[in-house]
Order: structure tokens, then sequence, then C-alpha cells
């Protein structure tokens, strides 16, 4: 029997579905082996994995929350326009008295430097319309408070307040949809004696927006302080995403080793980054969502809102969640560009190549192009073209930070010699000075952006801080109530006098003087003023010289024309009407000015007005006579007495809880300005606090990696000084570059924003405090870097597994 051979059979032709995957399904393959790697490496890829995610949450919560201010703004803006009495302004004085209409006055009031809104309400029927967030209106000396006031009310520190209210029991508590913000003090008082007369109006329904647009140089300056306070978080991101570079490079050897090919290992390096992205921007949410719980119970520079208010724009939330994975993938793709990861090892010993300025310069010059391009900006423009001014801006910004990397490669490269810790320090620059760039580009840019808004703030600082031409040394305070009475100027006079801290009271009723008479048709009837006063307030208001009670005087300012106005409408011995101005014979009040008054010259009054007219003093008119007429006490504060103003504001409420009392400044400021830059102050300090929490992330995470070394050095006997003076040098070069970098681009960029305002730059030094402002942070920063940098220069640092 003889045996068969059977020819062997040539194996079966590998198919398309047993061949590697490619396109999209390796970029899925290799995403999803890198995510298995970071969420699987054990404890020193769990550290590096949540140094990422904290760092990449951090600049999400921010993002998130500028995500969330459009519809902060709508909300609070919405509210507040709620409360508003519709048709108040279009209206006035037209709308009929029924059964649900109601009289409101608005007041205000502050309390150490805190301000209160309120307003005074009578019901005109027995069904009255009601405010947003009140059940019913409060009854004759009731007052409905907001949380917030009632709080401070029942505060032992604020007995003054409480004494202010001491005719009014709070009897309820405003509802959240009568209230800008949680922190808003805000009441409404009831009171069955207001009349249109006390400077009351009509309200028939609520809702009514009496906000006004935006400056349009008001706008450029918030497009660039968008651009200012976000552009440093975008990079802080991009610098979080390459946190514990060298040992992923390491790991990332040894796939090569296992024939992974060298594209497939930057896709599994961004899965890595991808899982540290994604676990940021849960994090990041977690912070966000803890941030704005906070806000509702934190009165942060008197700025507070509802949690509810805090949401971002769906569109923005959807892009930050696009964009922040997305960019960690970019980023670690990008940044292996130039790193050959072979399986024996990563080669990083040659001669590295340098760095290209050309393309580091296209950006700014860009940048600034744009923004020459938009030409100027005047304040009654209507249409601005923000997104161009944003686009200009940030290219300028991004700029920067891409040209601090190659200025820090060229200067370290020519350092030589000196001290250990200097060697130390430059020699690790000059080997990695990409990282030490990356970690002070956020810092360069907030600096520069800074510079760059405080010579725009300094520029336009005369356009919205307007001198009054008030003295605050004369008098601090104004008192002015709507009744021209005798009786109640003398009690304001006599009761401010005896006011705890009160030096002096200047006391005037006024009202206006008519030539009475027919006129020529088309002429307007010749009016002035008549104010009267002791001798004593009068020299405050013109130079008098010799005055008694029962003198009169006519006042002249240096306007000619305005000088013959006055002695058209006052003559002497002539009569005047000192009625209501209603046109009616039969309610004229005239009144005789005395043949020997005086002519003189008026002087500014403490309020900075120069009153014209006719002065008169208490004995030479019976001011009982005198109907629609205002009193008003100036009131001068002795600033040695604690309070002072509160016991003023105290005894107005006590004569009329009506009285508006007012601050005399030498400066008013805008308000759309101010709240402007209240927002800046609470962004930048944001953003800085987001700069260090960065920079000490990135501080920590350098050297972990380096803590072999560290404590191979230590062994070999380097002193620990030296040690932490080479740390102190690696962070100061980079800083100090980058800085100077800053002040540099930062005064660029604000020429620049200047010019588009049609401004001159007013302070060139605007650099000074805020560069010694990142060297402060660097410091600090260092030194909460030493403690972690004595624990890894243990021996034990060399131990491995």
């Amino acid at each position: 029997m003889s045996a068969t051979r059977t020819k062997p059979q040539p194996a079966p032709a590998a198919t398309a579905s047993d061949s590697a995957p490619t396109g999209v399904r390796a970029w899925v393959r290799d995403l999803g082996m890198g995510m298995r790697f970071a969420a699987a490496g054990g404890r020193e890829g769990w550290i590096r994995t949540i140094l990422t995610a904290v760092g990449v949450g951090l600049g999400v919560a921010l993002l998130l929350g500028a995500a969330s201010v459009p519809y902060l703004t709508d909300h609070r803006s919405e509210r507040s326009s709620a409360r508003e009495a519709a048709d108040r302004m279009t209206l006035a004085g037209k709308i009929k008295r029924s059964d649900t209409t109601l009289l409101m006055r608005d007041t205000f009031t502050t309390f150490r430097d805190r301000s209160l809104e309120g307003r005074f309400v009578r019901a005109e029927g027995s069904r009255p319309v009601l405010p947003p967030g009140l059940g019913k209106l409060p009854g004759d000396h009731e007052m409905v408070v907001s949380p917030a006031l009632r709080d401070l009310l029942d505060d032992p520190g604020a007995k003054l307040l409480k004494e202010r209210f001491h005719d009014y029991r709070v009897t309820g508590t405003i509802a959240d949809a009568g209230l800008v913000s949680p922190q808003e003090l805000f009441y409404y008082a009831g009171s069955d004696t207001l009349t249109t007369r006390d400077g009351g109006y009509r309200a028939a329904k609520f809702g009514s927006d009496l906000s006004e647009p935006l400056n349009a140089l008001l706008m450029v300056l918030v497009v660039l302080i968008c651009v200012v306070l976000l552009t440093p978080v975008a990079v802080f991101i991009g610098t979080a995403v390459r946190f514990g570079g060298d040992r992923r490079d390491r790991r990332l050897a040894a796939l090569r080793l296992v024939g992974a090919d060298a594209r497939a290992v930057r896709r599994i390096a961004a899965g890595e980054s991808l899982f540290g992205a994604l676990l940021g921007l849960a994090v990041g949410a977690v912070f966000f969502l803890a941030i704005r719980q906070l806000i509702g119970v934190v009165d942060l520079d008197r700025v507070s809102a509802f949690p509810s208010d805090l949401q971002p724009v769906p569109v923005l939330a959807a892009l930050i969640v696009v964009a922040v994975p997305l960019s960690a993938v970019l980023v670690t793709v990008f940044s292996l560009r130039s790193v050959a990861i072979e399986p024996l090892g990563v080669v990083r010993g040659g001669v590295p190549r340098r760095r290209r300025l050309w393309w580091r310069l296209l950006l700014p010059v860009a940048g600034i192009g744009i923004l020459l391009a938009m030409g100027r900006v005047s304040s009654t423009d209507q249409d601005i073209n923000a997104y161009a001014i944003a686009t200009g801006a940030t290219l300028a910004l991004v700029g920067l930070s891409t040209l601090l990397p190659w200025l820090l490669e060229s200067v370290v490269a020519r350092l030589r010699g000196g001290p250990v810790p200097w060697q130390l320090a430059t020699r690790r620059l000059q080997l990695s000075s990409g990282t030490a760039a990356r970690a002070v580009s956020g810092i360069t840019i907030a600096v520069a952006g800074a510079v760059a808004l405080q010579m725009m703030f300094a520029s336009m600082h005369d356009d919205f801080n307007r001198v009054t031409g008030q003295d605050p040394h004369r008098a601090q305070l104004t008192v002015i109530s709507q009744a021209g009475d005798g009786r109640l100027a003398q009690r304001m006079i006599d009761d401010f006098r005896d006011t705890k801290g009160v030096k002096s009271v200047i006391g005037t009723v006024s009202t206006y003087a008519t030539r009475p008479g027919p006129v020529p048709e088309g002429e307007i009837q010749p009016t002035t003023t008549i104010s009267i006063g002791t001798c004593a307030t009068l020299r405050e208001l013109a130079r008098v010289g010799d005055c008694r009670d029962g003198d009169t005087f006519v006042s002249h300012t240096g306007d000619r024309k305005m000088n013959d106005w006055v002695d058209q409408s006052a003559r002497p011995g002539k009569p005047v009407d000192v009625g209501p101005g209603d046109g009616k014979k039969s309610s004229q009040v005239l009144w005789t000015l005395p043949a020997d008054a005086r002519t003189v010259q008026a002087r500014p009054s403490p309020t900075g007005d120069k009153v014209d007219g006719v002065l008169a003093t208490p004995g030479a008119i019976d001011i009982a006579q005198l109907t629609g007429a205002t009193t008003t006490a100036m009131v001068q504060i002795d600033p040695k007495v604690p309070d002072a103003e509160e016991y003023v504001r105290n005894t107005a409420a006590h004569i009329d809880p009506m009285l508006d009392v007012m601050s005399i400044k030498a400066v008013n400021r805008d308000k759309q300005y101010a709240s402007i830059a209240r927002g800046l102050q609470i962004g930048a300090a944001a953003t800085m606090a987001l700069i260090a929490a960065s920079m000490l992330v990135s501080t920590l995470e350098q050297l972990r990696e380096r803590k072999r070394l560290l404590a191979a050095l230590t062994a070999f006997g380097t002193r620990r000084r030296s040690m932490a003076w080479s740390v102190l040098w690696q962070t100061a070069i980079p800083v100090a570059l980058g800085l100077g970098l800053a002040i540099g681009g930062g005064l660029g960029l604000g020429y620049v924003m200047t010019r588009m305002i049609d401004k001159q730059v007013t302070d060139w030094w605007a650099f000074a405090p805020l560069t010694a402002g990142g060297a402060g942070l660097v410091a600090v920063v260092t030194l909460l870097s030493l403690p972690p940098l004595w624990r890894m220069m243990r021996p034990d640092g060399l131990r491995t597994e």
C-alpha cells in the first residue's frame, strides 16, 4: 500500500475586511485606544489626566460663565423694565385716575456706600395694579423689602439704617420677579399723603424699557474686554492638554515597539488628550454649577445674580463642548509633528530646527491691519462691526503668544556661564523652551490686553467722567423738597444744624418770578427765579456785601444775555408774579421788588451753579404765598465724625421721608461706563486667578516630569537652595521676556484702538502697575511651588518600577 502525497494549498489572500482600518475608522480606533490608555494607565496616567482635567475644567468654567453673560444681562434688563410704569415717559400726566391706578414716587438713599432704591406707592382705587414681586401694596407706613434689605435691617451693625425707616413696619418681602439681583437693596413704602405735587406719577400698568443704547465707544471697549479676558483662557486650555508630554512620549515609543506606525501613535496620543479634555468638560461643568449657586449668595463688588440667570447661550455652550475636545486633538497632533517617536525611544537628542519668525509675525500684523482698516469710530455711530474688531484684537494678542517661543529660544541660546542655579535654569530652557513659553503665554496675553484696555480707559476718561463744578469742601450733601415752605426751610436748617457731625447749613426756598402783563405775539414771558434765604445763605450765593433781614438783591452772572433777561423780568419798584405760573390771572400772586434792590454779582454755590434772578431775605417776602416752590438745604459735615452722612440722611427722613438727599461730587461718572469698569474688574480678577492656577499647575507638572532628575542632582550633592533658585530663574526668564513682549504689544494695540475711537493717548505708562502685578503673580506661584520641590528632591524620587 502506497501513501498518497497531498500538495500543500496556498494560504488564502487577505481580504479587505482583514486589513488594518484606515481613514475615519483608524481615527476612531486609535482615539479610543488612547482614551483607554488614559483611563487604565495606572497612578501616573491618572495624575496626568487629573491635571489636564483640572486645567481644562477651570478654563471651561470661565468660558461657560462668559457664554452666560448675554442671558444674564437680558434677564436683569427684563426684570428692571418689568417694574417700571408703562408709558411713563410718553403719557406722563395724561393717564387718568381709575380704580386700578396708583401713584408712585421714586426714592434713593445710601448707607455706608451701599445704594438703596425704593418707591413710595399709594393706591387710587380698590384694585390697583401690582408691581412684579408684590402680592399686595403696602399700606400707609408699611414697607415691603427685598430679602437683602431685610437682612441688612436685621443686622445689629445697621442700627442707623433701621432708625431711618423707624416710621415704617416691614410687612412682606419682594419676590425674585421684582428684583434685578438677589443682593439688590430695594423697597416699596406705602404713603396716604403722596400726590403729584410731591413728585408722584400715575401708573396704570407695568412694563416699560427705559434702558439706553450702549455708546459706540463703550461698545468698542466691551468687545476688547471680551477678547482680553477670554483669549488667555483659550491659550491655557491649549496648554493644559499638553501636560505630561515627556512621559506620554515614552509610552508611545513602547507602542512603536509592538508594531504601531508613527501616525497611529500620534492618534493614540490625541486620544489620551481627548479623554482629559472630555473629563475637563465634566469638571468645568461642575465648577460652573458650583459658581452658579454661589453667585446668588455672594455680593462680589456689589454685583450678584440669580442662579437661573447664569445659563449659557445654547449655541455658545455647544461651541464650547465641540471646540474644547477638538482643540485637544489638534494641539496634540500638531505638537508631535517635530517629535520622532521610534521603537527604541523618543528622538530629542539632535539639534532642533530653529523656530521660524516670518509666519509668527503674520498674525499680529494681520490683526493690526484689520483694526486699521476699520477706520474711526465716533460716539454717534449706530453700526459697529464688533466681529471685525474682535478678530483683529484676537489675532494681535494671539500673535504675541506665537512670538514668545521664538523670542525665548533666541535669547536663551546666547546665555552662557554664571552661577550654578543660573546654569541649571538656562540649560533647561535651552533644551526645552517651548514648555516654559507655553506656561507664561497666558499672562503675556493678559498683560498686553490689560495695557491696551488701560490706555483706552484713560483716553476716554473725560468723556464719561464729567467735572461737575461742585465744591465738596463747602458742602457735601444737598437736601431738596418739592414743597416750598418757609417753616419747612427753617426746620431743615435748624434740624440739620443740630444733627451730629454737621458743621453748617445753607437753606433756600426757590420759585419762579414772572413779569406780569401781556407780551407781543411769538415772544416768551420774561421769567427769572427768586431765592429766599438768610443773609448767611445769600452770601454763599452772591457777593451781597452788607445784608440785613428785609433786604433784596438782583443777582447777575457773567452772561450778558442772561443778565438782560433777568433785568427784563425783575425790575426794581415793579411787581412780579410769584404764583404757579399757569397763565391764569386769577391765580397770580403779585409781589413788588423793592426799588432799593441792589445788583450784585453771583458766585458759584457749593453745587457749582451760579444763581441769578432775585435774592431775598425772609423779611422781604411772605414765603407762605409761594406755591410750587422748592426747598433746598446744602449741608457741610465734619469728616472726623464717623457716619456723619448717615445722621444727616436720618434727620432728612424724620423731617419728611420724601426729601431727596444727594451727594455733592466734583466728578460725575457715567453709569454705563462705571458698570463696564466694574465688570472688567470682576472679569480680570477671574482671569488672573485662572492664570495663576494654570501657572501653578504647569509648574507642578514640570516638576513631576523631572522628579527623578531633581532627586539625582540632590544625590550628587547639589544644594537645595541652588535647586530652588534654578526653579525661580526658569520661571523668571520667560516671564521677563513675556512681560517685555506684552508691554510692546500692549502699547501698540492700545495706540491702534485709541486711534480707532479718535482719541489721543494720555497714559503711555499704563503698563507699569500691570507689569508689577504680573511679576508679583509669578513670585506667588513660585513660592507655592517650593514645597513640592523639596518633596521631589528626596532620595526616594530615584525609585522606579
